[in-house]
């Protein structure tokens, strides 16, 4: 529960509208923010999600190409996807191989039912299978 004078202090006229909303607003959201100490798996804060983006939007000038919308699109696309598989330590050739096999064998489409290749549904012996290390590419590999 938050302090009992923090309503006490919002009631207060001279109170500028700006620290009354951060009042109302650590009122509203107080049990939340404290979650991390009565559970050590939640962390104070978020810096280790802040880092997986900071890649991304330090080399974005690099990354704008023709400055075509699709382009930054699809980049942002891949940035998600490539986080998502790292996160579930999946390895990303073999993810990518198997997604784009079965996009090859419905025609050239996306699968209609996507949901199978997203890594929370995988089958364990999948996961297995997806996340082995990549084995050393050959020479002849320009990949």
């Amino acid at each position: 529960m938050m302090r009992a004078d923090a309503a006490g202090e919002r009631s207060d006229p001279k109170l500028r509208q700006p620290c009354r909303k951060v009042l109302e607003s650590l009122e509203e959201h107080w049990s939340g923010l404290i979650q991390f100490v009565d559970d050590p798996r939640i962390p104070m804060d978020n810096n280790a999600s802040e880092r997986a983006g900071r890649g991304p939007a330090v080399a974005r000038k690099n990354f704008y190409g023709s400055g075509s919308l699709w382009s930054g699109r699809l980049a942002a696309a891949m940035f998600s996807l490539l986080a998502t598989l790292a996160h579930w330590k999946l390895n990303p050739r073999r993810w990518l191989t198997w997604y784009l096999e079965s996009c090859a064998a419905a025609g050239g489409k996306a699968p209609e039912d996507i949901q199978p290749f997203l890594p929370w549904n995988l089958s364990d012996e999948r996961r297995v299978a997806l996340g082995a290390p990549a084995q050393i590419p050959s020479t002849h590999d320009t990949s």
